[in-house]
Order: C-alpha cells, then structure tokens, then sequence
C-alpha cells in the first residue's frame, strides 16, 4: 500500500529522487512533525540527507539504518527541531554537514553558498537563500522539486522569527521560489508535500500582503505606535491563543516593514 503523510517512522517516496522520514515531535509549531528529507538518484548507493532533525535516538537510529553511505547533510536553518540530531548524526553516520551558518558545518568543509551546485549522490542540488523566517534559512533546488525548509510549509503560515527574520526578506524570498518552483513539487520541512512551488509561493505571497493590509487596518484603530501584541489581539483572534507568541513575532516583522 502506498504511505501518505503521516507516515511515522516509515521513509515515504515522494519523487524519483526524494523520499522523506518523519520525526514523531508533533506540536503546535512543527505541524506533524520534522521531516527529514533522503535524497538520491536511481541507481545511487549513497544519499543526502535534508535536516536530520530533532535529537530523537529513534528517529536518527532510523535514518543511519536507511543503507548505503550519508555523503552529505544539509541543513536548511538553525532551529532545534531540524538541527538538534546534528551531531549525533554526524557520529552515526560519518556524513559531512553544511549549512549557511559555520556552527553547522562539519567534516572540514565550507558554510553554503547562494547560487552554488552541490554534486552528490548522483544529484545536482541548488543552493538558494531564502532569510525571512529566519536569516539562515536556505533551500534547495533539485531538477523535479524544491526543498523549502520552514520558508514555505505544508499547510498553514511560515512565523517570521524577530530576531533576525524580515518581511522584505521574506517577500523577495517567496518571489525566487515562485521563479524557479514552477512544475516541482514543493518539499516542506513540516507538513504534506505539494505537486507544484509555484502556486503556493504565489498564495504564500497573496496571505501576506493580506495580512499587511489588516495589520494597517488595525493601526488605524489602535494608534500608529500600536504595541505588537495589541496588533496580535486584533487581526489574530481568530486562532488559537497558545500561537499568539508565535504570531507576535510575525507581527513585529510586519510592523518593522510598514515602519521603515
């Protein structure tokens, strides 16, 4: 029987090349859960591995058990639920490791580069900023699909994170995906995957413009000089109150950008 997502625990193919493994740590901000992304061309012994996720010895004693040698790991941001298994990954696999930010990087290599081709596995995999929900955050661009890392989910809202993460970033971060997703499917870090980048790059678009336009509505309302998280009461009370942190951090983002 063919696996659809969720599918704990089990590798899920999804393309010709790419298959995913999800962690079993649901929660409010990881969907079902982390999805660690194996890729490898037909044919292929060796893989690369997207995010290996949580530190969850279940989860990295599964991905280590996949066969055939790690030639590489990639990650695409900083946060815990995609990095927190690094290292111990590193150790059961012997793969190098590479991400935008050098405390990432292992095995004696270089901190990824926008625009760079990464040959492995039998692939060619782009690299591609894309800063906005947080300043490391990258993607990575196959012949057939686009991993999104947490720039684009599987469903719902990406949270721009306020200590780095940037509207304007992100904007012109979903403007690239939507150029080069066209026809690939779309590989989140968190949630289903999609037939096409594309579209949901260009709704991801739409929903936040929508947003800035209801975050002015409210300014206009609460006062110019309005604080985030009375911004947050306003144009968020229609979600659950246990992601208003999370929807704060957004807000600030887009109060930033009207702002400046």
């Amino acid at each position: 029987m063919e696996l659809s997502h969720p599918a704990y625990g089990q590798l899920r193919r999804v393309t010709d090349t790419a298959s995913v493994l999800l962690a079993d740590n649901p929660g409010k901000m990881t969907l079902d859960g982390t999805n660690t992304w194996i890729l490898r061309a037909p044919g292929s012994d060796e893989c690369v591995v997207i995010d290996p996720g949580p530190r969850d010895k279940k989860h990295l004693a599964a991905i280590s058990e996949l066969g055939g040698p790690v030639a590489l790991t990639l990650i695409t941001h900083r946060h815990f639920d995609h990095t927190g298994g690094l290292k111990r990954h590193v150790k059961k696999t012997g793969s190098p490791a590479r991400a935008l930010s050098e405390k990432f990087v292992h095995g004696g290599l270089e901190p990824l580069v926008d625009g760079e081709v990464i040959e492995a596995a039998g692939l060619r995999i782009q690299v591609l900023t894309t800063p906005g929900h947080t300043g490391d955050s990258v993607s990575f661009v196959l012949d057939d699909a686009v991993l999104t890392g947490d720039t684009i989910l599987g469903r719902g809202t990406t949270v721009l994170d306020s200590r780095d993460g940037g509207l304007a970033d992100y904007l012109a971060s979903l403007e690239r995906l939507a150029e080069v997703g066209a026809g690939k499917a779309m590989l989140p870090a968190h949630g289903p995957d999609h037939p096409d980048t594309e579209a949901v790059a260009k709704a991801y678009i739409a929903h936040r413009h929508d947003r800035l336009e209801q975050v002015r509505a409210a300014l206009e309302v609460l006062g110019a000089d309005a604080k985030p998280m009375q911004v947050v009461k306003h144009v968020y009370r229609d979600i659950d109150k246990k992601l208003w942190p999370a929807a704060r951090s957004s807000v600030k983002a887009q109060l930033s950008y009207l702002r400046d």
